[in-house]
């Protein structure tokens, strides 16, 4: 019986001295402030400011401005939490980070959200339905920030790259293209241009037809359609056209046959 007790005793002091452990230190850890992962909102304390503003009241468009300006500043911190919290993530899994740092995440996310909720009322009372649509103004506006910045960052990285790797668009001295000549036929006396001839005889004499005149080299062929068209036209004249000495021997038989 007692070798029962004994672990059971054992198990009941770990599992009440684990508890009350854990209740001391979420106590402490209640209590305890932890630092904002944001330092401060100056845009929030500029709104506030001119709304509390009475002699002279702020002018509405300064005040749109201003809140549209707070609600740009929601939206650069959001996309900070979403890029952070990830990596936070792992290397709390990992051990690398305490727990004051993810905490502290937390802690920015819930403020970060009671932040978006008031700018959404404060927008609805200049006008309504215009908390819906402002954060996505705001997101637009941070783009056309960072793309005037860019442009305006343009010259001076250029002269940064220019001094690093050289000036864009530098003369470069190219040699000039040499002419290439091309080997002409051989002159007449060379044993290439007896070659030549015999070759072309060969080829003629072998692949032609009978009466093709054979293409002497570096000479152009004579012209044979001319002459072809005036034999064709000559022989259908002759075969439509009787000549006068016909005509006169034809008589001659029609009258020796009577």
């Amino acid at each position: 019986m007692a070798s029962v007790l004994v672990p059971v005793l054992y198990v009941g002091i770990v599992i009440s001295s684990l508890l009350l452990f854990s209740h001391f230190y979420r106590k402490r850890s209640a209590g305890k402030l932890y630092e904002p992962y944001f330092s401060s909102h100056p845009e929030r304390d500029v709104y506030i400011s001119l709304l509390q503003k009475t002699d002279p009241p702020a002018h509405e468009a300064l005040l749109k401005a201003a809140l549209v300006r707070r609600a740009m500043t929601d939206v650069s911190r959001v996309v900070r939490l979403r890029e952070d919290k990830p990596a936070l993530q792992n290397l709390l899994q990992k051990g690398s980070i305490g727990d004051d740092l993810w905490n502290s995440l937390l802690q920015a996310e819930k403020e970060l959200e009671a932040e978006i909720m008031e700018v959404v009322a404060e927008a609805n009372t200049f006008v309504e339905g215009w908390g819906s649509i402002i954060f996505q103004s705001a997101g637009e506006m941070i783009a056309n920030e960072k793309m005037r910045t860019l442009y305006e960052e343009t010259p001076t990285s250029r002269g940064i790259k220019e001094q690093k790797y050289g000036k864009v668009g530098a003369k470069i001295d190219l040699p000039l293209p040499q002419p290439v000549l091309m080997p002409g036929p051989p002159p007449p006396g060379h044993p290439a241009h007896a070659a030549a001839l015999a070759a072309a005889a060969a080829g003629g004499a072998a692949g032609s037809a009978p009466g093709t005149p054979v293409k002497p080299p570096n000479s152009l062929i004579p012209p044979r359609a001319n002459s072809t068209k005036a034999e064709s036209v000559a022989s259908s004249d002759g075969e439509g056209h009787d000549t006068p000495s016909t005509s006169k021997s034809s008589k001659k038989r029609g009258k020796k046959r009577k």
